[in-house]
């Protein structure tokens, strides 16, 4: 089965552009509110929303985070994990929290994420954002506030997301085993 482009170029900048008009709608001008992208991928998506949302909002403010979630994961002894970096410098304690992920497949990664964020206090409230939504293939009851997409896929099929920060292009593609 041949990959199945689901975004790319614009359809990606109107999708993100979309989530951002979202999330004002909930969090005003931000003064409340955080934005911490998950390692490895989503990081990349916090910081397109955050640039976007700077943008439309002419606010430079808007607090922006890394988060690693290698030694929270359940299955950190049973795979070769490689750590990545933390940077959140402020405190998150009566925050509005806005988690940002790539894809929201298992639920497994949201979960750490969740646990490795509390070591920066204790949030207000947490929303869960995300570009893909794999809708069929929860192992946990987690679900997102706001998503770019929802696809329907098997659980052999794999979502890439390529950047351009990393792979020189923005597209995300709906991938067979064979692919």
């Amino acid at each position: 089965m041949k990959p199945r482009v689901i975004l790319e170029g614009e359809q990606l900048e109107v999708t993100i552009t979309r989530l951002c008009h979202q999330l004002i709608e909930v969090h005003d001008n931000f003064q409340n509110s955080v934005i911490i992208g998950l390692q490895p991928r989503g990081i990349y998506l916090a910081k397109r929303i955050h640039a976007k949302l700077s943008s439309i909002l002419k606010n430079k403010n808007i607090q922006l985070g890394e988060l690693d979630t290698t030694f929270f994961r359940d299955d950190f002894r049973r795979k070769e994990l490689i750590p990545n970096k933390t940077n959140i410098d402020f405190i998150i304690e009566e925050k509005n929290v806005v988690l940002i992920d790539d894809v929201l497949f298992t639920g497994r990664t949201i979960r750490a994420g969740l646990d490795a964020m509390l070591a920066f206090g204790r949030p207000k409230d947490v929303e869960l954002l995300v570009l893909i939504d794999r809708r069929f293939s929860r192992h946990l009851p987690i679900q997102a506030k706001y998503i770019g997409k929802t696809i329907d896929s098997i659980e052999s099929q794999k979502v890439r997301v390529d950047w351009e920060e990393t792979e020189g292009k923005d597209r995300v593609t709906l991938l067979t085993d064979k692919d």
